[in-house]
């Protein structure tokens, strides 16, 4: 090889210097082209899971939100146009949202071109000029959420429906409201006491029965005629499936995504795994529950009956990314033992108000 002629394969004299030789080369320019060069491509909406969750339920914004509530929109843009360098600290849903990521990675390898894969949209009623913040930070956290929608004051619903949402998680309880006010699967999230690690493979959902997954009927009957009456009901109509609930859709949605890793012989290894977790009695009404599942072709992985006992030491060792509940008292029973809990509020059982709740919701109130 002449002076001026090129190198082989780009080796330079450093590189021989170093002891590369060619068969070194050739493995490296293999191995960099199996390497990624850009991000994933984004699903379509109409086929992926919609998961919207609002910036103050993926981050940590208390100061900002306090700022905000005391000083006024100017003084909130301001700040955070000052900052915007500084990443937020995770919050309450980032677990959750980097569990979605591990499944979608592993959808991606069964199965390339498909849609069908977790969509994160970050939902805020924020100002546009605090976007630029929270591209930072997302970017910060290699977070692979492409959807922004921030609608500077203006309401989440119309946004919600455009991007068929599978669920919403929010900080805002009005928000969370509203969204089921119009049929949409949302939750009021909050953060947990105390740290507690949770997987980095498998994404665990647990999910209260009534009036999460199913109707409020049978809490109803609890509210007007006792549990005597209760029990009573639920034997005579063990065989009539419960109506569905607020995020039986959610459950569905999860349930088509197991299924994929099914077809591929990985029901052993499935990174979804889900839980119902009631304070039903098994033996005397449990069987309705387990029945309006099968009616609607889904299962839970485990169904856990607690017949009235606390939650919280269970999912303590249950250890989900995000857990629902329709009432407060379980919520923060949950919260107390390190569980990131959601609260649905939706029935007849309905007792939750901001001015009554011990507890703030992710990332103030």
């Amino acid at each position: 090889m002449s002076q001026n002629s090129p190198p082989a394969h780009g080796r330079t004299g450093t590189d021989a210097a170093n002891g590369e030789d060619q068969s070194t080369w050739d493995a490296k320019g293999f191995y960099n082209k199996l390497a990624p060069t850009k991000k994933p491509k984004t699903p379509n909406p109409q086929n992926a899971i919609t998961i919207a969750v609002s910036s103050r339920a993926l981050f940590r914004m208390e100061e900002e939100q306090k700022i905000y509530e005391e000083h006024g929109v100017e003084e909130y843009v301001k700040y955070q146009l000052e900052h915007e360098e500084e990443p937020f600290e995770p919050g309450a849903a980032f677990p959750f949202v980097k569990a979605l990521e591990a499944v979608n990675a592993r959808l991606r390898e069964l199965y390339p071109e498909s849609e069908e894969l977790f969509d994160v949209v970050l939902m805020t009623n924020h100002h546009a000029q605090v976007g630029v913040r929270l591209i930072n930070t997302i970017n910060h956290y290699n977070l692979f959420i492409e959807r922004f929608c921030m609608t500077g004051g203006r309401s989440l619903i119309g946004y919600l429906k455009a991007y068929h949402t599978n669920l919403y998680l929010s900080s805002d309880s009005g928000k969370v409201g509203e969204a089921l006010g119009e049929g949409i699967a949302a939750a009021t999230i909050f953060s947990p006491d105390k740290v507690v690690e949770v997987s980095d493979t498998q994404l665990r959902v647990a999910f209260d029965g009534d009036a999460v997954l199913f109707s409020d009927e049978s809490e109803q009957i609890v509210k007007a005629h006792g549990l005597d009456r209760f029990f009573e009901h639920e034997k005579e109509h063990e065989n009539s499936p419960l109506a569905h609930g607020p995020l039986k859709g959610f459950l569905e949605a999860l349930g088509k995504l197991q299924k994929k890793f099914y077809a591929k012989g990985q029901r052993l290894e499935c990174p979804i795994r889900t839980y119902l977790v009631t304070a039903r009695s098994a033996a005397s009404s449990g069987a309705r529950a387990l029945k309006t599942l099968r009616s609607w072709g889904l299962e839970t992985d485990e169904a856990l009956f607690l017949a009235g006992a606390p939650k919280g030491p269970l999912l303590e060792k249950i250890r989900p990314h995000i857990f629902f509940d329709d009432q407060m008292f379980h919520v923060e029973g949950a919260t107390e033992m390190g569980t990131v809990s959601a609260h649905v509020p939706y029935g007849v059982a309905q007792r939750y108000k901001k001015s009554a709740t011990k507890k703030e919701p992710a990332g103030g109130k």
